[in-house]
């Protein structure tokens, strides 16, 4: 299991150099973002043992057990998933990062919430680039409104965008989705907010997501390995 996902890790950032070498992108322009939901403490320790030190979580109360597991460790913790009313406090309280904001409610009960000792929590706004209805994220229509209102939260820091598409049959439909998400965030920087997070891409489109512009990739699976 520990070579594995060693292993594991040294592959993606293979791929990842590769992406950005195709792309004409500086190697070290993306990040990786290892998604360790549903793995144990352990094999988040391997991974950082392996050289990473951001981890993806989904599920809010399994994280916050983690992340306490693991405080001898100096990670930086990221919610990618959905989150409601009565988990923002836990959120504000244990994470570094939040990449799922899709509605102002959430974004300033976080605010409020964060501690004070704590850095402001770096924010993504997660945007429903092709309309998937089940999905969750803002529409691009709404956006510039949402963003400017985050930006303006005092404990926050907004940094960019995140977007989750349906899966693309082609490599050129999942590079004009994510060129989609691409305009948006130019858009937004035009408007004067200092973005510089494109959290786009995830194991089966990553390379199409690097060369449109992603600055981290989501990946759980070809680093951890299925359940």
């Amino acid at each position: 299991m520990n070579t594995l996902i060693a292993d594991n890790i040294a592959r993606v950032r293979a791929q990842m150099a590769a992406a950005c070498q195709s792309a004409g992108r500086a190697p070290g322009s993306v990040q990786l973002l290892a998604v360790s939901k549903t793995w144990s403490a352990d094999a988040v320790r391997t991974a950082h043992a392996a050289g990473q030190t951001d981890f993806g979580e989904n599920y809010i109360q399994e994280a916050v057990d983690k992340i306490a597991n693991l405080r001898d460790l100096p990670l930086v913790w990221h919610c990618i998933g959905p989150i409601q009313s009565n988990k923002t406090r836990l959120v504000a309280e244990h994470f570094d990062w939040v990449h799922s904001i899709d509605r102002l409610k959430i974004a300033q009960r976080l605010s409020e919430q964060r501690p004070e000792h704590l850095p402001p929590l770096q924010v993504c706004i997660q945007v429903n680039v092709d309309g998937g209805e089940t999905k969750s994220g803002v529409s691009p229509a709404d956006l510039p409104d949402l963003a400017q209102a985050v930006a303006a939260l005092p404990r926050l820091q907004l940094r960019g965008l995140m977007t989750i598409p349906e899966p693309a049959e082609t490599e050129a439909q999942m590079r004009a989705v994510h060129r989609q998400a691409k305009d948006l965030f130019e858009q937004l920087r035009a408007q004067g907010l200092p973005l510089d997070t494109l959290s786009m891409g995830m194991s089966a489109d990553m390379a199409a997501a690097i060369a449109e512009g992603s600055t981290m990739v989501r990946v759980g699976t070809a680093i951890f390995g299925k359940r």
